[in-house]
């Protein structure tokens, strides 16, 4: 089916499905006209190729198909004989039906089966094609419905890879799509931009490079659809390699490009020649790295390989914020302290990253929240029996209990449900969410955080030493690799990609974490990476003015990249 992925689909909980229209369900956004003709252009070469579309919906990509096929001189009748759509709806194998034999004036039943594609697979999809085209579902795993999901599953075991329950629903149709085409065979799909960094699919990646002997990605600072909020690339794939299976020189470039308009006004080989193609390593490396030049890429492997530079778990440890289960009752100002008489069950709280501000977060800085009236005091009852509460204190247990706090998942799987778990303060915070630059705050307030910051535990070396020697391009470089970003522009860390940031490999003296904090407030963080730059990357490891300067380089390219969607976003007009 030729969809986009609906980004407001819930990330967990089967049953919130229930509120989403069948559409959503099932992936069922579709895909403009100009961008399937364009994709077919690329992947079908000759009148003769055999095309497939595994999941055609109403046949946009097939009608694209046939008029490629028309241009270069296939007669319809042959048309309906080369193309093979399947789909798994009747309403929409009917309309694919329709919209084919309006392009090709002739009865074109044969050239659509409503069929679940992994079924499909087993007997007639293996092998047999040219070129394949399309944009598969995107379907979270808990949505995914039997029987097809467990079909999808067993595929992907059947070909080596080992599916969880984060595996979307295109996961699996890539990896069939791929056992359908054969040797020098093209693929063309649009694919949601997950590809190039989350977890889920490092398997995916390896697999496609076993597969093929050359990838282009082709990203977009534009959302390349109209109702759906996630961002989503342009995946094309050449000389699907033989039945001898892995090998050793398969290239992939990555391109990005500033919007729509610009994308479909060159042609596909246009676009793909603009990006030179990378040199690819069989490991769990996250192709964000392929937006680089190859000298960038080869310097940040090179300075993990040699030792010069080593992972933030070397020195510390990185966790989630405290995981209350219920914000609005857990975290509270200093009037409800007041009122409620919950002096003796706080806790300082940095609540949110706007909270956190420089490279310290002291007493002062959480005494000035307070008077501000902001909610920066968790509540830490533990697990006081209640008849040991003071009387106020359980009256805004009950009054919580009035409004369902106690009944919500996280809450109503604790005894009491009022006793919030891991409420620890941590050497430092680092923050979630990345707009400009990857900060490490050192912890001074004896505070604890909120899950929308991490925590960060020192273990070799001064907090604030460790704290300054992550203020350099080399760190925020690999950030950029190492996090992930969506539309919005913003670089988002999980504690384990945290802990995976490149840092100096030995203690190394930075910039007064004072001086850090007070520039980093004014606003002058290129002043922090410039000296941390000389001091540290420079005089500490050695490297050269122009490797310093490959690296911030590389940071300047992809936070340039994100950043980019975020104001084409603000700014229409700059599409054009």
């Amino acid at each position: 089916m030729a969809k986009t992925p609906s980004s407001d689909v819930p990330r967990t909980g089967a049953a919130r499905y229930t509120d989403l229209s069948p559409d959503k369900l099932r992936g069922g956004y579709y895909t403009p006209a100009d961008l399937t003709e364009w994709m077919a252009a690329w992947c079908i070469r000759s009148a003769d190729d055999r095309v497939l579309e595994p999941s055609c919906g109403d046949g946009a990509f097939l009608t694209a198909v046939a008029k490629r096929l028309l241009g270069l001189g296939a007669k319809p009748e042959a048309v309906v004989k080369h193309v093979q759509g399947v789909e798994v709806t009747q309403a929409e194998a009917t309309k694919a039906i329709a919209a084919l034999g309006s392009v090709l004036k002739v009865a074109a039943d044969g050239a659509v089966t409503t069929a679940d594609f992994f079924e499909w697979c087993r007997s007639s999809g293996r092998g047999a094609f040219d070129a394949v085209i399309g944009n598969p579902p995107f379907i979270r795993y808990q949505s995914f419905p039997e029987p097809s999901r467990g079909k999808a599953m067993e595929m992907m075991f059947a070909h080596g890879l080992r599916p969880n329950r984060l595996t979307n629903s295109w996961v699996p149709f890539v990896v069939a799509s791929v056992s359908a085409l054969v040797p020098g065979g093209r693929m063309g799909l649009v694919l949601p931009a997950e590809l190039l960094q989350v977890t889920y699919a490092a398997q995916l990646r390896r697999f496609l490079v076993d597969s093929f002997r050359a990838i282009h990605v082709i990203a977009c600072n534009e959302l390349f659809f109209d109702k759906a909020e996630q961002e989503v690339v342009v995946f094309l794939a050449h000389d699907r390699v033989g039945p001898l299976g892995p090998h050793d020189d398969c290239s992939v470039a990555v391109t990005a490009t500033t919007s729509r308009h610009s994308l479909l006004s060159r042609s596909a080989e246009a676009v793909v020649a603009k990006t030179p193609p990378k040199v690819v390593r069989h490991e769990d490396e996250k192709w964000l790295k392929y937006f680089l030049s190859q000298p960038q890429i080869d310097l940040l492997r090179s300075l993990r390989a040699c030792g010069v530079a080593t992972t933030l778990d070397k020195f510390a440890s990185v966790d989630v914020g405290v995981v209350t289960g219920k914000n609005e009752f857990f975290v509270v100002n200093d009037q409800q302290v007041g009122e409620w008489q919950l002096s003796h069950f706080v806790v300082p709280l940095a609540a949110r990253a706007a909270h956190l501000s420089g490279a310290i977060f002291d007493r002062a800085r959480w005494e000035h929240l307070v008077a501000r009236g902001e909610r920066a005091h968790l509540l830490q009852l533990g697990h006081q029996p209640r008849h040991r509460l003071p009387y106020k204190t359980l009256q805004y247990v009950a009054h919580g209990e009035t409004r369902g706090y106690h009944t919500g998942y996280k809450c109503s799987v604790r005894q009491p449900w009022y006793a919030v778990p891991g409420v620890w303060a941590p050497d430092a915070f680092l923050l979630r969410q990345i707009h400009d630059f990857p900060r490490v705050l050192v912890n001074r307030a004896g505070a604890t955080c909120t899950d929308t910051v991490h925590r960060m535990t020192v273990y070799q070396g001064p907090a604030e030493i460790v704290a300054a020697m992550c203020f350099t391009s080399l760190t925020a470089a690999s950030a950029e690799i190492e996090g992930r970003s969506y539309g919005g522009g913003v670089l988002e860390l999980e504690p384990t990609e945290a802990e995976r940031l490149l840092v100096p490999s030995s203690i190394a003296s930075a910039l007064d974490l004072s001086e850090i904090d007070f520039l980093i407030r004014e606003g002058r963080v290129l002043d922090v990476l410039d000296f941390n730059d000389r001091t540290i990357l420079g005089a500490h490891l050695g490297l050269s003015v122009s490797d310093r300067a490959l690296l911030r380089s590389a940071w300047d390219v992809m936070r340039e990249r994100r950043q980019g969607r975020r104001r084409l976003a603000a700014n229409p007009e700059a599409r054009l």
